[in-house]
């Protein structure tokens, strides 16, 4: 079920329009408001340090937040849109949209490998490559899986597990249609090197040349 969902601690900002969003922005707040829910608009502010940080840590649009407000109960909300400064770049509004526990959201979700010690190829020295650590999911906002598991306990050297090999909890689907890789596990380095070397003294055989057949004449 729902993991634990990170907190977005906000201000509720006095006055609208252009005139209290510069002020606010002196202040070194962003102002922003939060819209949907079948409720009134609430204009809030988040000071400036604390956006720019969580933005900088990526997937900010793709994050559900518990959002705390003095005065108002917590509600889950996720970004629709912030808007930058054309020359630098930096966030000057930010509009998050209450959330329905129905509602459907794209959100990034962690992947735990389980039994890795238990797999073939881990006994045989095997090396497992991790190539998505999380997974965008499309998800309702009452039912957001802590973590995806994928169990490593059937896996050998050469195998590859994609996303179709993958059980999620029902109703969750992938936003990317196509089978992607979630990991895959490969010979250990000597033995690719013992494997290369292989090749290499194969492909040194000696073969008749010009100067056997040039003995012969």
């Amino acid at each position: 079920m729902a993991g634990e969902i990170p907190d977005l601690h906000a201000q509720e900002r006095t006055g609208t329009g252009k005139g209290a969003a510069r002020t606010a922005r002196r202040e070194g707040m962003v102002p922003g408001i939060v819209f949907g829910g079948d409720v009134d608009p609430l204009p809030i502010q988040i000071p400036f340090n604390e956006l720019l940080k969580k933005l900088k840590a990526g997937r900010f649009k793709s994050t559900l937040f518990n959002l705390k407000v003095d005065g108002h109960e917590d509600v889950r909300v996720i970004c629709r849109d912030v808007q930058r400064d054309i020359v630098k770049d930096l966030p000057t509004h930010l509009d998050l949209m209450r959330l329905r526990r129905t509602t459907k959201i794209n959100i990034f979700v962690s992947v735990d490998f389980v039994n890795e010690e238990e797999a073939p190829g881990t006994k045989k020295g095997g090396v497992l490559t991790v190539v998505r650590n999380e997974i965008e999911l499309l998800v309702t906002a009452g039912d957001i899986p802590e973590s995806v598991t994928v169990d490593l306990s059937g896996m050998n050297i050469g195998d590859t597990i994609t996303i179709s090999q993958v059980e999620l909890p029902a109703g969750v689907k992938p936003t990317i249609e196509r089978d992607f890789v979630i990991c895959n596990m490969s010979a250990p380095s000597s033995l690719q090197s013992d494997e290369d070397e292989d090749e290499t003294e194969a492909g040194d055989v000696p073969t008749v040349g010009d100067d056997a057949e040039a003995g012969e004449e």
